[in-house]
């Protein structure tokens, strides 16, 4: 191909004459730029690095040391009590210099180990300040003085002007808890659950461990804890993520979709060149440690360490257990639309395309009429299906030639991008009224429209075509099964009429991460705007270069891996149920006002509405952060409890009243938060006990305690979509902004995977999922429930 050729730095060809050498000066220009800019990227990577070594000091207090040293020479005092000439005389390099440079120097030396001494003492004194976590615990009101003098402190000692990893030293390790205190709150944990009989089974096991093996398994954690950074995240990364031999899509990964509310233009070439740029002008930031570290009530910092493997990152397939590559550069993204692949450049003489730029080679492709080679189509079914056969296939079929070549420019992409050939959409447009009947309460379904009554009759929730925005997240959650590159770190999905979203890998990193992405990226292309006819603003002064078209020589054996593949997918596909529910009655301005935490107050809605389904209540897994230490990832809220089972059963109780049902509300929430802040502060049961469950596999002990506590499914597995994690969203300004989260499919067989995004005051999205071949769960069912559950609760507080 022409691009290929042009790509050619040297040719040369040998006649009767001699040899004759053609160079090709633009080719070598382009080669000396792209090795020119990964110099100055491991520049500003090792600026960086010494940057953050000494972080809260600065280069420019080294000055104000060395400044001050030298007045004190000068004035004839020696501040370093004799160290000065003690340095000149002992270092060979000073000893043998002129007296005056010698003397200068060793005052030099000295200031500098002032200034490391200050600069480490600094930092681990604010290292000891973030292992305060009391504040947390404090109830709403105004701050006690020790919290005040506290975060005082750490403001003073937090330092100014903080890069994205500035924090990561002095950050604390996450330390073990004790075995007691995990006994204790896990057996408050599954109290609800169990009758009397197997809760006395459970007291013994947990006891006969607590007093035998797991004293043992304790020691070698704790042992751990002391060596590594983490004592959790790499063997979560390890056996929860990338030995799962299972396919990635639906069971693993995970999606988020774009702001619904509002579709700022409906070309895909032109939304999908805007939301590229934003996203590579959010890499160039985040290489350069230009993001801001996020921090909690602007203070307390969390751990950054999951922003270094965002952009260049694959999951490889492996036999018993996948690995992650990370690459620290790409000037590419690799691209794939209707069966084809292409490799298109991002950096072109030297500098980041434009978004016009980019927008007239995604225009190449999606005018690109030729056909797809036999199994291109269909190629990257092999990352969506189970990871041994793509293991065995890519061992077998990737290893050299085009196969190899071409899977590294996907690989090796910054991320990947699919356009797809068929619209997304939810139109608010189309809204109707109905009158409703008083003093009825049902929940049902109406021409496509959730229709839903409270007891006073009052309409609770209109939701235009539901299944339109469902379909929008099937779409994000698996496509077709072969049209998102499952292993890359991220797939940004473009659809024909331009609306977005993402498959994520989850590995690599958790939901925030991505979202943070997700939350500048939209918020960017808000500001990059468009022009009247939707396409991307500005002129192209010089023709970028044009994609190039990957090519694939696929024998028969890998087609059929393929294709078995794909009806893999096809089959998990078929068994995904998913709703996406918009709550626009009310949100968390209502919430607020009733007093209780807006996150308390959904999970008891949907503690609620599970019981109000199943007659009984189940295992609830609620994901919460433990960034506040290093490398920190996640812990689990187990969220039902004994308290929220007793306000569930007080809601159906008609012999309750209101003023009973919002006491054991308001009880309910305040335990839930409690064991929020457990599990955010490294007090949490399920980490704890997976890695003495390592131990013990390590050891080859088996603990029939942990093995039935690691073996309990989590029938409900939810989590909270978090956004304004930058301060380019405005929601008060502009609610519509707001993307509508993401999601993931269900963790059990029998149970729901639930996502939901506190969208302001008066809208929360939901997530619902579950599988269609369970006959006891049904996603609408869930919907409706959960919307009745959450009308119910609000009539508590009307009045």
């Amino acid at each position: 191909m022409a691009e290929a050729h042009s790509a050619v730095a040297f040719s040369f060809s040998v006649t009767h004459e001699g040899v004759n050498l053609d160079v090709n000066h633009e080719a070598l220009k382009a080669v000396f730029k792209s090795g020119w800019r990964s110099i100055k990227k491991s520049l500003g990577r090792i600026k960086n690095q010494m940057k953050n070594g000494v972080y809260p000091a600065t280069p420019m207090s080294w000055l104000f040391v060395l400044t001050f040293v030298l007045a004190f020479i000068l004035a004839g005092v020696d501040p370093s009590f004799g160290l000065i000439a003690w340095l000149k005389t002992h270092l060979p390099w000073l000893s043998t210099s002129p007296p005056l440079v010698a003397y200068y120097g060793s005052c030099l030396v000295f200031a500098t180990l002032v200034w490391l001494a200050k600069a480490f003492i600094w930092k681990y004194t604010l290292r000891l300040l973030l292992n305060y976590h009391a504040w947390m615990y404090e109830s709403r009101g105004p701050l006690s003085l020790k919290t005040k003098l506290w975060l005082g402190t750490v403001k003073l000692m937090g330092g100014r002007k903080p890069l994205l990893m500035s924090y990561q030293a002095s950050l604390p390790k996450l330390s073990v808890p004790s075995i007691q205190d995990t006994m204790n709150r896990y057996l408050r944990s599954v109290k609800p659950l169990l009758d009397e009989e197997k809760f006395a089974r459970m007291e013994k096991l947990a006891s006969e461990f607590q007093n035998g093996i797991g004293n043992k398994l304790q020691r070698f954690l704790k042992l751990k804890s002391w060596w590594a950074t983490n004592y959790v995240s790499d063997w979560w990364e390890d056996y929860v993520y990338l030995s799962g031999r299972t396919p990635l899509m639906i069971n693993s990964n995970f999606y988020g979709v774009d702001a619904v509310f509002i579709n700022p233009t409906s070309s895909q070439a032109s939304r999908a060149a805007n939301i590229i740029y934003a996203m590579l002008q959010y890499r160039r930031e985040s290489e350069r440690e230009d993001l801001n570290p996020i921090l909690l009530n602007k203070t307390v910092p969390l751990c950054s360490a999951q922003y270094e493997r965002q952009f260049q990152t694959t999951r490889i397939p492996g036999l018993e257990k996948d690995k992650l590559i990370h690459y620290k550069d790409s000037n590419h993204i690799a691209v794939y639309h209707k069966g084809k692949y292409f490799k298109v450049y991002i950096y072109y003489r030297g500098r980041l395309l434009k978004p016009v730029e980019i927008e007239k080679m995604i225009q190449q492709i999606l005018d690109d009429d030729s056909t797809p080679a036999p199994g291109e189509e269909h190629l990257a079914a092999l990352t969506a299906g189970d990871r041994v056969p793509w293991y065995q296939a890519r061992e077998e079929f990737f290893r050299k030639g085009k196969n190899r070549a071409s899977l590294d420019a996907v690989e090796k992409a910054a991320f990947f991008v699919s356009l797809d050939d068929e619209p997304q959409s939810y139109d608010l447009r189309d809204t109707a009224e109905y009158d409703l009947i008083p003093g009825q309460q049902q929940s049902s379904v109406h021409t496509g429209t959730l229709l839903v009554w409270s007891e006073s009759g009052q309409s609770l929730f209109y939701n235009n075509d539901p299944s339109r925005l469902s379909e929008f997240g099937h779409s994000m959650l698996h496509g077709k099964g072969y049209d998102r590159w499952f292993d890359k770190s991220f797939t940004l999905v473009v659809t024909s009429n331009g609306r977005v979203g993402f498959n994520a890998e989850h590995s690599w990193a958790d939901a925030p991460i991505m979202g943070h992405l997700w939350e500048v990226a939209t918020a960017d292309d808000r500001t990059l705007g468009y022009t009247e006819e939707g396409n991307c603003k500005g002129e192209i002064t010089t023709p970028p270069p044009n994609p190039i078209r990957l090519e694939w020589d696929l024998p028969k054996p890998c087609l059929r891996v393929i294709e078995n593949s794909l009806e893999a997918a096809k089959q998990l596909i078929a068994d995904v149920d998913l709703e996406l529910l918009v709550h626009n009655q009310y949100g968390k301005g209502f919430m607020k006002v009733c007093r209780v935490s807006p996150d308390a107050y959904i999970q008891l809605g949907l503690q609620l509405a599970y019981y109000r389904l199943n007659k009984k209540f189940c295992l609830t897994y609620e994901s919460s952060m433990t960034r506040l230490f290093r490398e920190g990832r996640t812990e689990t809220v187990r969220s039902c409890t004994v308290e929220s089972c007793q306000f569930v059963k007080a809601m159906d109780d008609r012999d309750k009243t209101k003023e009973e049902r919002i006491a054991l509300m308001k009880k309910a929430a305040d335990v839930h938060q409690i064991n929020c802040r457990n599990a955010m502060t490294g007090k949490g049961i399920d980490r704890h006990l997976f890695c003495l469950y390592v131990v013990s596999k390590y050891l080859e002990v088996d603990s029939p305690f942990l093995s039935e506590v690691l073996s309990e499914p989590w029938r409900l597995s939810t989590s909270q979509t978090p956004h304004q994690q930058t301060n380019k969203l405005d929601l008060v300004r502009h609610p519509e902004h707001i993307s509508a989260g993401g999601g993931f499919g269900p963790v059990a067989d029998d149970g729901y995977g639930v996502s939901y995004i506190i969208a302001g005051e008066d809208c929360v999205f939901f997530h619902i999922s579950c599988k269609n071949s369970c006959p006891t769960t049904s996603s609408k069912k869930m919907v409706n429930a959960t919307v009745q559950a959450l009308a119910d609760i609000k009539t508590l507080f009307e009045h």
